[in-house]
């Protein structure tokens, strides 16, 4: 069975590299219809893609580059952004150039019409499947969830914690896992993510009154300042003079109150400099949710996502 994975996941694979290996091992590969990947090397003048293959090069006519090309759904900087980076294809055929060297013809449509139909098709909201990120903007990060086919994860989705751009969470290229959240008017998926990083009780286990931790202060308020100890997890300190949303803190814990869901917190200190990067921590990472209830069991205010079911 065929797993339809974000580009640049089967590159570096065994099968992968012992298909582009020869001239027989690529025929061998049109004949089964084995979805392979290489790098896009140059995108020519027409918005053709060519693929060094090892054993020969390889072109992608722009037709062929993805679902959308021909009816303008999909903008031809979607061609222009894969050189240097992988792309998956099937071979469609072989024919020689003008120099009467063989060239393998590919198609990335192929393989994307492929996982539409046998994997995209059938997710349904509420599914947790892996991504790479693949560009961020301000509203959101866009994902690569299958073969180079592209999805939305809006910021206000990416963890509990509010973040000003989704860079202060990831960066391009990323492996992530997300949920489905349901479809946009096209048809096509959109994502969450924040339902993945543990619940305020599984947050707040890592935490112990009168402890002083690292934070990073998200936003400044006229009652409070709001310290972020984790994605899922901020608390509230006492307001206090210049001090400004991104820069890094160390707090002391005054209490945790579940049935509030609350933190409070003392800024110890409050300085400007990049936090150290780290990958997220999930606390699911494959099956499927229904409800996913961020709140603890005994708060009065229900904090939950709802995928159907």
């Amino acid at each position: 069975m065929t797993e339809y994975l974000p580009e640049g996941s089967l590159i570096d694979s065994p099968k992968n590299k012992r298909a582009l290996s020869s001239i027989e091992n690529l025929r061998e590969a049109q004949k089964n219809q084995t979805v392979l990947e290489a790098k896009a090397i140059i995108c020519n003048a027409h918005h053709d893609l060519i693929l060094e293959l090892g054993a020969m090069k390889g072109i992608i006519p722009r037709s062929e580059c993805a679902i959308g090309i021909e009816s303008g759904e999909t903008r031809d900087i979607a061609i222009i952004s894969r050189v240097n980076k992988p792309v998956c294809f099937l071979i469609t055929g072989f024919e020689k150039d003008k120099n009467g060297n063989i060239i393998a013809l590919c198609s990335r449509k192929a393989v994307q019409e492929e996982c539409k139909a046998n994997y995209h098709d059938k997710l349904v909201p509420g599914d947790i499947i892996p991504a790479v990120v693949t560009h961020m903007e301000s509203f959101g990060c866009f994902a690569d969830i299958g073969c180079g086919i592209s999805s939305l994860l809006p910021i206000d989705s990416i963890s509990v914690s509010r973040i000003s751009h989704p860079s202060d969470r990831f960066r391009n290229g990323q492996e992530i896992f997300a949920v489905v959240s349901g479809r946009d008017d096209s048809g096509r998926i959109c994502l969450s993510h924040k339902e993945l990083l543990g619940t305020w009780e599984e947050n707040a286990e890592n935490f112990s009154a009168g402890e002083t931790v690292g934070g990073i202060i998200r936003s400044v308020e006229d009652y409070g300042v709001f310290v972020e100890l984790a994605p899922n997890l901020a608390g509230l300190a006492e307001s206090c003079s210049r001090i400004s949303p991104g820069q890094q803190t160390s707090v002391y814990i005054k209490s945790l109150i579940p049935e509030k869901m609350k933190i409070k917190l003392i800024i110890v200190d409050a300085f400007d400099g990049k936090p150290a990067s780290a990958l997220p921590k999930y606390y699911i990472t494959k099956g499927h949710i229904d409800r996913w209830r961020y709140s603890p069991k005994n708060c009065l205010k229900d904090v939950s996502s709802f995928f159907g079911g």
